[in-house]
């Protein structure tokens, strides 16, 4: 179905997703709280919730190579759009999952996007699902996110799972929590940039609950100038399961960055591991890039690209 977008629509849907324009494939494309757009493929169906607002996803058994992009994007001030989107993925798939949301904010009124999502993951599945959360707009009113991520998975599957919040965003409330299964792993790469005032707090709670389960959490953060960061990852081995916990932050100028990592054993087997560092950026860094030929100030943004890629 061929859909006009709007040059800040198309350029935030570019933002999202990496893709200008319409992708190939399943998609479901909401904006200000209605659907602008939808396709299903013949492997996965996307379908209109009956009970509460958000969409059902269908991804066959044996689905392998497919992607299914759902972004959204919020360009009215003054709205509370709240999505439930479900997962449901099958047996023997390996797919990737595009999402995020975009707002644009002239207006002096806040706009606010809560989009929780729920994943059902099969066995023998594995799933790449990127997520990336950015505002922009002239205006000062607020540009609100509220992510909610649960994952439930079956044995022997994969996830990995990249969680970025790439700028602009005035503040946000991150709940990721997940179960994992016998044999599976889980990979959470979460990716924050804050500045001004802006305010972020992400909270995860992962429950290993099969033999040779595994988890993998990496948070990779930057703080700058008033903004404040809270990390509060909890992993709870209850078999023969590894975690590993990390958080690494820089902060500038006067922000503050909280890192409190958990672990909580409740089996014998359980071998869990968590650690944190925050710290400015090495001074030796920015003079040798400079020595390169970049100024200062492009020293910095260089090394925070690379450690936020």
């Amino acid at each position: 179905m061929a859909v006009d977008l709007s040059p800040i629509d198309a350029d935030l849907l570019q933002t999202l997703t990496d893709v200008h324009g319409i992708p190939a494939g399943a998609y479901n494309i909401r904006k200000d709280g209605e659907l602008l757009t939808r396709s299903s493929s013949a492997n996965i169906e996307i379908a209109t919730k009956t009970d509460e607002p958000g969409i059902d996803i269908f991804i066959k058994e044996g689905t392998r190579g497919e992607k299914v992009y759902i972004p959204v994007i919020l360009s009215k001030a003054g709205m509370i759009d709240v999505v439930y989107n479900t997962f449901h993925i099958a047996d023997d798939c390996d797919v990737t999952i595009i999402a995020g949301c975009g707002i644009h904010n002239d207006a002096h009124e806040k706009a606010e996007h809560d989009g929780i999502h729920t994943f059902q993951i099969g066995n023998n599945s594995r799933v790449k699902y990127v997520e990336r959360h950015y505002g922009e707009g002239a205006g000062d009113g607020e540009r609100v996110l509220n992510p909610v991520t649960k994952v439930y998975m079956g044995s022997n599957s994969y996830c990995e799972m990249e969680l970025s919040q790439i700028g602009g965003v005035t503040s946000t409330q991150r709940d990721t929590d997940a179960v994992v299964g016998e044999g599976s792993k889980l990979v959470l790469l979460e990716k924050l940039l804050t500045e001004n005032d802006q305010i972020a707090v992400s909270n995860m709670k992962v429950e290993l609950k099969g033999n040779d389960s595994n988890v993998q959490v990496i948070s990779r953060s930057v703080a700058k100038d008033r903004s404040k960061q809270t990390f509060n990852p909890l992993v709870i081995g209850e078999a023969a399961c590894n975690a590993h916990v990390q958080c690494d932050a820089i902060i500038m100028g006067n922000a503050t960055v909280t890192a409190i990592p958990g672990i909580e054993a409740a089996h014998e087997d359980a071998q869990l591991v968590h650690e944190a560092a925050i710290g400015k950026i090495a001074g030796e860094q920015i003079t040798k890039l400079m020595t390169l030929g970049l100024t200062e100030e492009e020293a910095e943004a260089e090394i925070l690209d690379d450690f936020l890629s």
